[in-house]
């Protein structure tokens, strides 16, 4: 059978004037052709360029371009005017020129349909094309072009083609793929680089991890890239005196790129990822700056770490040259913690303690002026963030524009010069400063007046919540009586402590408004009549008498005068009671005082207001956190780092007794819970049953509504599947991250399952096989296709 390539040899040593008069006879019928196939290259130029006599206007009919054995075709017509005939034969070499210039020229369309050409005819083409091709569509930055680039690669890698690609080629197109928002096939350019053993320097992939941590599948496969590659080092497994460990050990994973991939797992959620990278940095060796102290601390709280937190204030203050923003960013943490825990008197403290240390300030100059040099020393930035700042005005817009980070396009020439990867490391440390700029926009407790730290409204409505939920109304109003002396406010209707009740009062906690006033009393505090007025108002509405009538006594004690809208609810209340005599008493008391309608604002007037967002005042936000919040179960984050400490010890055992008695103790297990547990079956190996039994618990909680399947738990109940060979278990478990639309890393699990199961299934299916084995046998296949091995 004659090859395409042998029969372009021979039409082309065709004279122009037969090969015309073979395609131009119209009345010849194909012979019988004995065991042979004749394939024509349909080229993009007409036959008449290729014969050099003019067609147009001739009807003519095609040749036959295959004939089968033993069989006679007729020969189909057509006319003309259907298109010019392309039947010629392409020199592989002249094709190759006409791709470098169009390259050249910058035209994209014509490149890729050369491109297609030479792969029909020839496969790929010289090395030294496609890398141009790759390096020419990666410096465009456009998407249709990066994504053609990426399946050059891809098939490449699939037909072992991989000795095509230079090193720095596949690390620029990485950085193109990253840039524009294609996060997982940068990584797995990355991975591909890692596999062939083609080791990308940090300080060259740090900024792709960087622009794929701007985006939440993309902070999930810089976490797992950071995982992958930090491996390699852990323990000190590669010895750094060795010349030929060079090229690897320029891989190691910096404090950079673990600040970068911590902080895109922290705008994300995806938090206990970040934490399993803490851990792995001291096997490492890698030394955390100021930087990622603030990160650790922003991980710790949002885990629940507090011990951990506390540990890290020391280093907090040994520090050097934090800034406010970094030091208000840990103390936000470390008070949120406290919340958490339901330990109110140590947030309490915090919050008492700042507004001392601000009273001292403002009244003493000696005060001032040291906080004023400070001030000026600490606007100083931090090491490491030099280049971010310098680089602000190109950042100014990252927050709704991600891919505007850094140089709008590095030319492949000024790349490949760039030996040492310069250039990438400063846009680098340009998008990690955005991203901790986008921490620090959620810091909201806690604010700094001329480097002083302050605490913010919010963190007095979540204190309050706090104490009202755990009823300790008493110990509420010592916190804002102790509140009120050190920030006195304008007036009594305006202060703290009267939009606390104001909001008791609204949402119909009476009777804590009522222990409030009673507190405030026996302190010595006094109240204003708005307060009192609202109180005895909202109880006449609930009919409770007696409460009004010892309400009504301590109002004629303090000398408080009411104002005519509570006479009217009052003297209401004792009709409705048919207390004829009591309301003409009120009624006499109101005239002979002369008390003018509508002299104080109705407190519905107030809470409307309010409500409406007139004013948004401490009242509303606190009427909005109690009513939105949800109340936080504290002993669920005790429980949570008890079985944590067991998983990780590898007791489990232990842990497992722990997560009965939390469950006992009626504090519903989250996601959090079973993340350790499952991570801790997966350390200890061979757990399957176990963590298959713990799905079943999961799917119980999840189907109550008292639990919510998170991203990372699932992630970690898949990969024990998978490692283990639960297909049918792994199938469930990719149904709902599916169905949540929850991002998978489908090159870890196919990666996972040609290590561990790479022989299974790969024979015929056995003639007699039980339904059970029939199923198991399925569910694998399914998995394998899912995965992308079929």
């Amino acid at each position: 059978m004659l090859s395409i390539r042998r029969l372009s040899y021979h039409i082309s040593e065709v004279c122009p004037s037969a090969l015309f008069s073979l395609v131009a006879c119209s009345t010849c019928n194909t012979g019988r052709v004995s065991t042979c196939q004749f394939q024509a290259y349909l080229g993009h130029r007409s036959v008449c360029q290729f014969t050099g006599f003019p067609l147009t206007n001739i009807n003519m009919r095609a040749v036959v371009l295959e004939f089968q054995d033993g069989f006679t075709h007729p020969i189909q017509s057509f006319s003309s005017t259907a298109g010019m005939i392309l039947v010629q034969a392409r020199d592989p070499a002249k094709l190759c020129m006409e791709i470098q210039n169009a390259v050249d020229e910058n035209r994209f369309d014509d490149t890729w349909k050369l491109y297609e050409q030479h792969m029909q005819m020839e496969g790929f083409p010289r090395k030294f094309i496609v890398n141009k091709l790759l390096a020419s569509s990666a410096e465009s930055l456009d998407l249709e072009w990066l994504e053609k680039a990426y399946g050059l690669v891809e098939r490449a890698f699939k037909e072992g083609k991989q000795n095509l690609f230079e090193k720095v080629t596949l690390i620029y197109l990485s950085f193109g793929l990253a840039k524009c928002g294609l996060p997982v096939p940068a990584s797995t350019v990355l991975r591909k680089l890692v596999e062939m053993e083609q080791f990308p320097p940090v300080t060259a992939w740090s900024a792709i991890l960087a622009h794929m941590s701007q985006t939440a599948p993309g902070a999930y496969l810089a976490a797992e890239l950071i995982l992958e590659i930090g491996y390699l080092f852990q323990d000190g497994r590669v010895d750094p005196r060795k010349k030929s460990n060079g090229p690897l050990i320029s891989m190691k994973p910096n404090t950079i790129a673990f600040n970068i991939a911590l902080a895109g797992c922290l705008l994300f959620g995806t938090t206990k990822k970040a934490e399993q990278l803490l851990e792995m940095m001291p096997r490492m060796g890698v030394r955390a700056d100021a930087n990622l102290l603030i990160i650790m601390a922003h991980i710790y709280e949002r885990n629940g770490r507090r011990d951990e937190l506390k540990k890290l204030e020391r280093h907090i203050h040994e520090a050097q040259n934090l800034s406010d923003i970094q030091f208000r960013q840990f103390y936000n943490c470390l008070l949120k913690c406290h919340l958490k825990f339901g330990d109110l008197d140590s947030a309490s403290h915090m919050v008492l303690e700042m507004f001392r240390k601000a009273k001292e300030a403002r009244n003493s100059l000696t005060t001032a002026t040291f906080l004023l040099e400070a001030v000026g020393n600490r606007k100083k930035c931090p090491p490491g963030q030099v280049s971010g700042q310098n680089l602000s005005h190109k950042i100014s817009d990252s927050l709704e524009n991600p891919g505007s980070i850094g140089s709008p396009s590095i030319s492949f020439e000024d790349f490949s010069r760039d030996r040492n990867f310069i250039k990438l490391e400063a846009e680098a440390k340009a998008i990690l400063h955005m991203l901790l700029d986008k921490l620090q926009m959620q810091v909201e407790l806690i604010t700094t007046e001329r480097g002083i730290l302050q605490p913010t409204e919010r963190i007095h409505v979540k204190l309050v919540k706090a104490f009202l939920e755990a009823g300790k109304t008493k110990d509420l109003a010592e916190f804002l009586i102790k509140a009120e002396k050190e920030d006195s406010p304008v007036s009594a209707d305006n202060s703290i402590l009267a939009h606390v009740i104001n909001s008791c009062i609204s949402l119909g906690w009476l009777d804590q408004a009522y222990d409030l006033l009673d507190e405030m009393h026996l302190a010595g505090v006094r109240t204003g009549s708005s307060v009192y007025a609202s109180l005895l108002k909202a109880y006449c509405k609930e009919n409770r008498a007696g409460e009004v009538t010892s309400l009504l006594r301590d109002v004629r004690k303090a000398g408080i005068q009411l104002d005519s809208s509570c006479y009217e609810a009052l003297i209401q209340s004792r009709v409705l009671q048919k207390d004829t005599q009591g309301a003409l008493h009120l009624f006499k008391e109101m005239k002979e005082a002369k008390i003018p309608k509508a002299c104080h604002q109705g407190f519905e007037m107030l809470v409307k207001g309010c409500q409406e967002g007139g004013e948004a005042g401490l009242m509303a936000k606190l009427l909005h956190e109690i009513k939105e919040g949800q109340k936080v179960d504290c002993g669920v984050h005790d429980w949570n780092n008890v079985i944590h400490f067991f998983c990780k010890k590898r007791l489990m055992g232990d842990a497992e007794k722990a997560l009965k008695k939390m469950m006992s103790l009626g504090h519903a297990p989250n996601p959090q819970t079973f993340h350790s547990m499952v991570t801790g079956y997966a350390a200890v190996g061979g757990k399957y049953l176990e963590v298959t039994e713990l799905w079943g618990e999961m799917k119980v909680l999840a189907s109550s509504a008292a639990m919510k399947f998170d991203q990372e738990l699932l992630d970690s109940v898949l990969y024990t599947f998978v490692r283990g060979g639960f297909f049918s278990r792994a199938n469930e478990v990719v149904e709902m991250m599916e169905k949540g639309n929850m991002f998978i890393d489908k090159y870890k699990y196919r990666t996972l399952f040609l290590k561990y199961h790479k022989t299974l299934y790969k024979n015929k299916a056995p003639k007699f096989q039980t339904e059970a084995q029939l199923k198991k046998r399925e569910e694998a296949l399914t998995f394998k296709k899912w995965v992308g091995l079929f």
